[in-house]
């Protein structure tokens, strides 16, 4: 149960962020990177922090939810690494280091989740393994990117 609250909290927050994103973003003209400014950090503190905290704290269920083995290392490894996304999101922001900073954190932590979506994509067609998010994962990543790549093709051009 935990799990699903995870992900439709996951998906609610980012779906909010979203909103008030292009919102900030089209107030007084258009500010892409005041826009990025906001988006970037809650989206990743939303999406790598609850999942790596998920691979930590509920690693079994976690697991179990994918249809995965239980118990690997290499979830744990997974789980810290995508802690480290929202920690580093979080420095960036906080140490007012610039779009260029926000945009590299941002490119690293959405290739993650596009070879991560690759993975699940291919355990559902190789494995047919038919779980929640190895369906939907995939999709979510493109709904991610075909979100983000206006403002942040607008920010690239004015920096």
């Amino acid at each position: 149960m935990m799990i699903k609250i995870f992900d439709m909290l996951r998906i609610v927050i980012v779906s909010l962020t979203f909103f008030w994103g292009y919102k900030i973003g089209f107030s007084n003209g258009y500010n892409p990177i005041a826009q990025l400014h906001f988006m970037i950090p809650v989206i990743i503190v939303t999406i790598a922090g609850i999942s790596g905290l998920e691979g930590l704290f509920f690693a079994k269920k976690s697991a179990e939810s994918k249809g995965f083995e239980v118990g690997s290392n290499y979830q744990r490894q997974s789980a810290i690494a995508l802690l480290s996304y929202a920690v580093v999101a979080i420095i960036v922001v906080i140490s007012n280091w610039g779009i260029k900073a926000e945009l590299t954190i941002f490119f690293t932590f959405i290739f993650f989740f596009i070879f991560s979506g690759f993975n699940h994509a291919m355990d559902a067609i190789l494995r047919k393994n038919y779980k929640w998010q190895n369906l939907n994962r995939p999709f979510i990543t493109l709904l991610l990117i075909a979100g983000m790549i206006y403002p942040v093709i607008k920010a690239l051009k004015m920096i």
